[in-house]
């Protein structure tokens, strides 16, 4: 999140969480949320400490907890908004999953080698400047400890990903309903690969997810993978 005023992500997800309250039962990257692999990208999470950066709901970190066993799942996001939606809905998952109303970044870095792994389904990753939040994620993992995270192989309008890191504006809305943007980091596969590989990652991959559906808003995912050296 990349917010320091309105919450730009009052809006999202609301309709959703009045009428779906459930644990969700399945774990996708995909944009549509519908197909690919899961969960088990991350390893085995039996016993291990794991951080959700740029949470919202919380509903992937939900299914974490209730499914495979973590020792602890940190779901991290800026947004009061959506840090009180997770909370609406999920509370009764604490202690194992913890609802973390933070910055991903200053989080990470109050949490030196703590994680097994962390992931972002279109989350803080999305958000925030990679070269400051890259960094401190590759500094919150254990050595071997694993980073996944889905991100928009383009953009929503079919405009290709940008070959530099680089931020666009993107349409928003504030919480009285006014236009604004905010900043979305949509980068090629070798940016972010360039961009893993400086803040000390290694064992780097790269999969793209082909769109499920067809119309205006629909989307490829990159898939993105790497290590903290051992």
């Amino acid at each position: 999140m990349t917010t320091s005023t309105a919450d730009l992500w009052h809006h999202y997800g609301r309709a959703r969480a009045t009428s779906d309250r459930t644990v969700p039962g399945t774990f996708t990257w995909n944009w549509e949320q519908n197909d690919g692999p899961g969960p088990e990208l991350l390893g085995d999470l039996t016993g291990r400490r794991v951080g959700d950066l740029g949470a919202g709901a919380a509903r992937h970190a939900a299914h974490l907890t209730a499914h495979h066993q973590p020792i602890r799942v940190d779901a991290v996001d800026a947004s009061p908004a959506q840090h009180a939606m997770a909370t609406d809905l999920y509370a009764h998952l604490a202690p194992r999953l913890n609802l973390v109303r933070c910055d991903a970044v200053l989080h990470l870095r109050a949490m030196p080698g703590v994680y097994d792994a962390l992931y972002s389904v279109f989350g803080a990753l999305d958000f925030t400047d990679p070269r400051e939040l890259l960094p401190a994620a590759a500094a919150s993992l254990k050595p071997g400890g694993r980073l996944v995270f889905a991100t928009l192989a383009h953009y929503l309008n079919g405009a290709p990903a940008q070959p530099d890191a680089v931020a666009a504006d993107i349409p928003a809305r504030t919480p009285d309903g006014d236009a604004t943007t905010m900043r979305r980091w949509v980068l090629q596969e070798h940016v972010w690969t360039k961009l893993l590989d400086e803040a000390g990652f290694t064992d780097i991959t790269a999969d793209t997810l082909p769109a499920t559906t067809s119309g205006p808003r629909t989307a490829d995912t990159l898939l993105m993978s790497a290590s903290r050296p051992s």
